[in-house]
């Protein structure tokens, strides 16, 4: 019995033509990427109010006499949440594209989404907590 699947794994619907080198592509990456940022902005509350908390809380970073490398770990923990908080939207555009209606492993990939989200924020809290509050505590001394 002949599988009606193609042995070739790569769907002509989906071969470039055309891939862009060098600076072109970096051109399009760009371009890709600013609209990425433009989309989440406009749909996403949640990454609205994680770069709003984040601005908030840099302040410390930056007034608090910390070593550069305790304001880098600020930074990085802050941009950690946004990082996971971009792909669980990808992962929920891609499941809304497929459907709307309840499926079970829809409903865990988002779940699982919203479980790397949080857990991002628990670090990002940790870090806080473990640097600004020490340097708070220094600064009441």
């Amino acid at each position: 019995m002949e599988s009606a699947v193609k042995s070739d794994p790569v769907s002509p619907v989906f071969e470039k033509k055309y891939s862009p080198k060098g600076l072109q592509r970096l051109t399009r990456a760009t371009t890709n990427s600013i609209q990425g940022w433009q989309q989440i902005w406009r749909d996403e509350a949640a990454f609205r109010q994680e770069v709003g908390l984040g601005v908030i809380f840099m302040v410390p970073a930056v007034t608090l006499p910390l070593h550069r490398y305790e304001s880098l770990a600020l930074l990085v923990s802050w941009l950690l949440v946004l990082i996971v908080e971009a792909l669980n939207s990808a992962i929920e555009a891609a499941i809304d594209r497929i459907g709307y209606e309840h499926h079970e492993l829809s409903g865990k990939a988002k779940d699982i989404g919203s479980l790397a989200v949080l857990m991002a924020l628990v670090v990002a809290g940790l870090t806080w907590g473990l640097v600004v509050a020490p340097a708070l505590l220094h600064m009441l001394d």
